[in-house]
């Protein structure tokens, strides 16, 4: 590690303030870009290499999270974030990516699963089924893992979490329940958050007919102990763990502490795949 942020140090040198970084980097204009560089310059990186952003990018092999990093940097100054906010951003990602306390206790046996069963990463999701964050984020990365960016890389679990404070979510959640265990859960649920605005509790067998289930069936189950049991099992386990609100991730049992942004997360996993495959080193 000390070679290698020798060599990043002896490189940097020959590359002016605000010089070439990353594509993302360099599309920024001029006092935005000097913005970004002086950020890159003074924040470090927090696995695969010593230095700051700046000069791991200017290392070779390259460590891949020093160009992570950079683009997450440049992509939050066009947005207009301030210094602080990004700051804050960055410990934020190292807390989670690091962890430090003891994995989080999760009984997958049952768990609706999405992707690859081989994927070597698996990111799990405590979420309330009228959340409306939910709604939108949850579909999102489900789209990633299975058709996207993270297909073969990552596997998504997911546990319903009701919120007190959402109206219907005892009984939206029954309904998810329900679903998985008529083997529709990801037909429903993706269907149920894409009507969001139109949820009811009588509305719910009607969706579970139209995503390909017995309409009786689903309304003995919704209406089944074992249901309930199961969905206050779910939620006791996030309690277990700390979860508070929805959507709250777990990736490889570390809890995600980061910005709740689907580029970030996505970018996040793609991070813990290059690590858990060994690679983390780009030219």
């Amino acid at each position: 590690m000390r070679e290698v942020l020798t060599v990043a140090l002896a490189i940097v040198t020959l590359v002016p303030a605000g010089g070439a970084q990353t594509p993302v980097c360099d599309a920024l204009p001029g006092r935005e870009r000097s913005r970004a560089a002086n950020l890159l310059a003074t924040e470090h990186l927090y696995d695969c290499c010593d230095g700051t952003i700046a000069q791991c990018l200017a290392a070779r092999p390259r460590c891949s999270l020093a160009v992570r990093l950079a683009n997450s940097v440049c992509r939050r100054v066009a947005a207009g974030q301030d210094d602080a906010r990004i700051r804050r951003s960055l410990s934020r990602r190292a807390r989670s990516m690091l962890g430090g306390d003891a994995p989080a206790r999760i009984d997958l046996t049952d768990a609706p699963l999405a992707g690859a069963s081989e994927a070597p990463v698996t990111v799990v999701v405590y979420a309330c089924a009228r959340c409306p964050y939910c709604s939108r984020l949850v579909p999102a990365l489900y789209d990633e893992i299975t058709a996207g960016a993270l297909r073969g890389k990552v596997r998504l679990a997911f546990r319903p979490f009701p919120i007190r404070g959402h109206e219907g979510s005892t009984e939206a959640g029954l309904g998810f329940v329900a679903a998985h265990r008529l083997g529709r859960f990801w037909p429903f649920a993706l269907h149920a958050y894409r009507h969001f605005d139109k949820f009811s509790p009588e509305v719910q067998a009607a969706w579970a007919e139209e995503v390909g289930m017995d309409r009786e069936a689903f309304a003995v189950l919704l209406a089944d102990p074992a249901t309930r049991e199961a969905l206050v099992a779910s939620k006791r386990e996030g309690i277990a763990n700390g979860v508070e609100e929805t959507p709250t991730f777990f990736i490889d049992g570390r809890r995600w502490v980061g910005d709740l942004d689907l580029a970030e997360l996505v970018d996040a996993l793609e991070e813990e795949e290059e690590r858990m495959r060994g690679m983390p080193w780009h030219e």
